[in-house]
C-alpha cells in the first residue's frame, strides 16, 4: 500500500544522507519533497501541516546541523513524529472483564465488516484461546446472515443460529443470552451496513449498542477509500462514540493517506489492518512497525511473527533432523518452502518486511517476479512423480515434456527450475559438511560484506 510513498521518501533521504554537511536550506527543501509526497498519497492537508512543522522545529537545531550524520538525524526526527502521527503504541482490546466481552463490529457496506468479523474471531481463538461466538444482525443484506455462518464453520468458530423473522435488537439478546449459558468468552456483533451513513443505520446501531452495552465499538473501513474513510469514521464515532479503526484491504493500492490521516484526525486508534482475503489476513497495528516499512526501515520483528505462525515446528524439526543426519534435500522439501514463503505473505510480503529491500524490490518487480513464479514452481512439482521428486536423476527429456505439459508451462521452465534445484542442493550438501559452526564462519563475512551477488543470478 505504502510503496510510492516509501520509493519517494527513501529517495529524499538518500539525497540527504549522502551530504556530509547539511544547511538549514538543504532541510527546508527536503521537507517541501516530503510535503509533496505525503500530499499525493493523500494524506489530509491539516496533518501534513503540522507534522511538517514539527519536524522542521527539531530538524534545523544545532544539534542536528552540527552532526557527524545529519541526514540519519533528519530521518530518525522524521520517524519519531511519524510513529507519533500514527499513533505511538499498539492499543489491545478490551478483552480483561467479566466474560462475555462484547465487540461491536460497525461499517458501511462493502467495507470488509463480516469477513473482518471472522478473521478477528479466529485470531481471538487461536491467539488469544477464546471461545468466541459470532452474530450477525445484519437483515437487510440478502445471505447476510448465511456469510457469516459460512465463515465461522471455515475457521472452527461458533455461529449464533439463524432465526428468520427476527430483528437486530432481539438477535443480540439471543447471542447474549447463549454466550452466558454456554460460557462464551467473546461476543463478536456483525451489524449492517449501508451504502452511506443513514438514520435509519445510525439509529439500529444506536439500538443495539444500547441493549449489548459493548466493550469495543470498532469501525471497520476500506483503505481504498482514501480520505472518504476518514470521515465515515469522523461520523460514527460523533454518532455512536467508537473504541477502535480496522482498516481493511491495506495490502491494495491505495496511497496509504487513510492510515496516516485516522489517528490524527479521529484521536481513535487503529487497532487491526487487513492485509488480504484469507481468514488468517489481519495483522495487530503496531505505529512503530508500520513507521518502518514507510522509511524503508523493513519490519523485521512482523517478519519474525509470521515466519513463526506460518512454518509447522515439526515440518523445520524434521527437516533439521533430516540434514543433520546427512539426508538429501529433494523437491518436496522444495515444495515445502514455497509453500511457507506464500503463507508468509509471498515474496511481494516478505520484500515490504526486509530493512533495505526497496531499490531490489523495484528490481523484481521490473523483472516479472512475482508470486505466480512460486505457484508455477509448486505445479511443475506436483506434476512430478514421488520417484522423480525424491531423485532429480531420474528427469530425463522425455519426462521433462510431461512434466511441462501436466503443469502448464514450457520445458524451458522445467529445465530453470531444475537448475535452481541443483545449486540449493549443493548448497544444502555444503551445510551439512560445515556444520552449524563452519556454516557460521563460512558465510557471516559474506553476509556482513554484503555480499548479494548470488541474488542477480540467472535471471
Amino acid at each position: 500500500m505504502f510503496d510510492n510513498l516509501s520509493h519517494k521518501l527513501t529517495g529524499i533521504f538518500d539525497r540527504l544522507t549522502g551530504r556530509g554537511h547539511l544547511t538549514e536550506s538543504d532541510v527546508n527543501e527536503a521537507m517541501r519533497e516530503v510535503r509533496i509526497a505525503l500530499l499525493e498519497a493523500d494524506v489530509a492537508l491539516s496533518v501534513v501541516k503540522d507534522f511538517i512543522t514539527k519536524i522542521k522545529e527539531g530538524a534545523v537545531g544545532q544539534d542536528v546541523m552540527r552532526s557527524v550524520t545529519p541526514g540519519q538525524q533528519v530521518i530518525k526526527i522524521v520517524h519519531d513524529h511519524l510513529v507519533d502521527l500514527l499513533g505511538k503504541t499498539a492499543e489491545p482490546l478490551l478483552l480483561n472483564v467479566a466474560p462475555p466481552a462484547v465487540i461491536m463490529m460497525l461499517g458501511l457496506q462493502g467495507s470488509g465488516k463480516t469477513t473482518s468479523s471472522a478473521k478477528l474471531a479466529k485470531r481471538l481463538k487461536e491467539v488469544e484461546r477464546k471461545k468466541v461466538l459470532l452474530a450477525s444482525l445484519d437483515v437487510q443484506r440478502p445471505a447476510a446472515q448465511e456469510q457469516l455462518a459460512v465463515l465461522g464453520s471455515q475457521i472452527d468458530v461458533a455461529t449464533l443460529p439463524i432465526m428468520t423473522g427476527q430483528g437486530p435488537v432481539d438477535i443480540t439478546k439471543r447471542a447474549l443470552s447463549m454466550a452466558q449459558k454456554e460460557g462464551f468468552d467473546v461476543v463478536i456483533l456483525d451489524t449492517a451496513g449501508r451504502l452511506a451513513i443513514d438514520a435509519d443505520l445510525m439509529a439500529e446501531a444506536a439500538a443495539i449498542r444500547d441493549v449489548s452495552s459493548p466493550h469495543e465499538r470498532l469501525l471497520v473501513v476500506d483503505a481504498m477509500t482514501g480520505q472518504d474513510a476518514v470521515n465515515t469514521a469522523q461520523q460514527f464515532d460523533q454518532q455512536l462514540g467508537l473504541t477502535g479503526i480496522i482498516l481493511t484491504r491495506i495490502d491494495g493500492d491505495a496511497r496509504g493517506g487513510a492510515a496516516l490521516s485516522m489517528r490524527a484526525v479521529t484521536g481513535k486508534p487503529i487497532k487491526f489492518l487487513g492485509t488480504g482475503e484469507k481468514t488468517d489476513a489481519l495483522e495487530i497495528y503496531h505505529p512503530d512497525r508500520l513507521a518502518n516499512r514507510i522509511l524503508g526501515m523493513g519490519d523485521v520483528v512482523s517478519l519474525v511473527e509470521k515466519a513463526a505462525a506460518a512454518i509447522d515446528r515439526d515440518d523445520a524439526e524434521g527437516m533439521a533432523q533430516k540434514f543433520l543426519s546427512g539426508g538429501k534435500f529433494d523437491f518436496n522439501d522444495l515444495a515445502k518452502q514455497f509453500q511457507q514463503m506464500r503463507r508468509m505473505g509471498g515474496l511481494g510480503g516478505l520484500m515490504n518486511l526486509m530493512p533495505g529491500m526497496g531499490k531490489l524490490r523495484d528490481q523484481i518487480k521490473n523483472a516479472n517476479i512475482d508470486d505466480k513464479v512460486l505457484k508455477r514452481q509448486e505445479a511443475i512439482i506436483g506434476s512430478m512423480t514421488f520417484e522423480e521428486r525424491k531423485n532429480v536423476d531420474l528427469l530425463g527429456a522425455s519426462r521433462k515434456k510431461r512434466i511441462a505439459k501436466g503443469s502448464g508451462v514450457d520445458v524451458a521452465d522445467v529445465n530453470r527450475m531444475i537448475k535452481q534445484f541443483l545449486e540449493m542442493q549443493k548448497m544444502m550438501k555444503q551445510m551439512q559438511k560445515l556444520g552449524k559452526s563452519g556454516f557460521m564462519r563460512s558465510m557471516m563475512p559474506k553476509i556482513m560484506g554484503g555480499d548479494m551477488a548470488g541474488l542477480h543470478k540467472d535471471k
